[in-house]
């Protein structure tokens, strides 16, 4: 059980109910298992469509579903244009991989810079000289890169261009970061991680990015990079943890620091975490207070539920404070939101 649990008790059966939310592909497989283990324990249907993190925004800024899932947190000025409530979930990491001959989970080893050049299109052969310097052991093929990304507005895509930026210069000039990126030259667009995964599989040659939790769900070949530190980490639990507790996430409770490449021997340098909203200003309590009933329980009972899933669980301090976001909730109708009342 989490902080919360033990601070403020865990609830009874409520209602059954239909939740709706979309957004971020990233942590979607979390979301689903949240939504399973909530219905089998209080009747309630949680449905979920990974639909991208531009798309989830999007939706819960036109109120088409009761909650918004982005891995791009939104500054304090959107909160208050669009009258939304932020929630940090839980924290993940983005992964290159990819689909070499020969080659297996964490045995490719890549630089930040080599990787940027890599995706930028500048390196375009396995066999290159930069990544057989730092592979001397691998086989490499002459085979051409291809590079698989995302077609759509990504969250993913965002934290993973706002690394390459701060690793390579060359990259931060020639491309930038955002949800959606000009990638130079010929690459292979898809949509969602699911999308990458297929296309990944599909395709020899290929190197792409995708959450963690795909990584290990299907069997990828991950690859690993240097870090601040300058020790090849791979992508783990262990590794996620090292960079919360290297960020201001958890020395300052800044709820929306960067966690990309942190200090830490351990530390990856690709992790993110992942965030909710809501309506700060719905019309009615009854209509905003399922949803939050979700949200709330997650931070009693999820902990346990994402454990080994890919993702890790907020530190119980980030966690505890968040009792008071839920109060930032102000229904219309001035009615009480009761959420911790199952």
């Amino acid at each position: 059980m989490s902080l919360l649990g033990v601070l403020l008790g865990l609830p009874g059966a409520i209602h059954a109910t239909e939740i709706k939310g979309a957004g971020a592909t990233f942590p979607s497989a979390v979301y689903r298992t949240w939504a399973a283990g909530y219905e089998k324990e209080h009747g309630s249907k949680v449905s979920y469509l990974p639909t991208g993190s531009g798309d989830g925004v999007q939706r819960i800024v036109a109120r088409e579903v009761d909650f918004g899932a982005t891995d791009s947190p939104l500054s304090p000025a959107d909160l208050a244009k669009y009258r939304l409530v932020q929630f940090p979930m839980a924290v993940g990491g983005i992964v290159p991989v990819v689909n070499l001959h020969g080659v297996g989970a964490n045995q490719l080893k890549l630089t930040g810079d080599v990787l940027a050049d890599i995706m930028r299109g500048a390196v375009t052969h396995w066999n290159d000289k930069r990544i057989a310097a730092l592979n001397p052991e691998l086989s490499l093929p002459a085979s051409p890169i291809v590079r698989v990304v995302r077609a759509e507005k990504s969250g993913t895509t965002e934290a993973f261009s706002k690394y390459l930026s701060a690793v390579s210069p060359e990259w931060a000039s020639g491309i930038g970061h955002g949800q959606l990126v000009k990638w130079t030259g010929h690459v292979l667009a898809v949509e969602g991680n699911d999308g990458i995964v297929k296309a990944l599989k599909d395709t020899q040659g290929a190197i792409s990015y995708v959450s963690y939790d795909r990584v290990i769900s299907n069997k990828l070949a991950a690859v690993r990079v240097r870090n601040r530190a300058g020790q090849f980490a791979h992508a783990s639990d262990e590794a996620f943890k090292s960079a919360v507790q290297e960020s201001d996430l958890h020395k300052k409770g800044d709820e929306t620091a960067s966690l990309l490449d942190q200090d830490g021997s351990m530390s990856w340098p690709i992790s993110v975490t992942t965030y909710v909203l809501v309506d700060a200003q719905p019309k009615t309590a009854a209509g905003a207070r399922d949803a939050l009933q979700f949200l709330y329980w997650t931070f009693l009972r999820g902990d346990s539920l994402i454990r080994s899933s890919g993702l890790t669980p907020l530190p119980t301090a980030v966690q505890a404070r968040l009792v008071h976001r839920f109060l930032q909730v102000r229904p219309q109708d001035g009615q009480p939101l009761n959420f911790y009342s199952f």
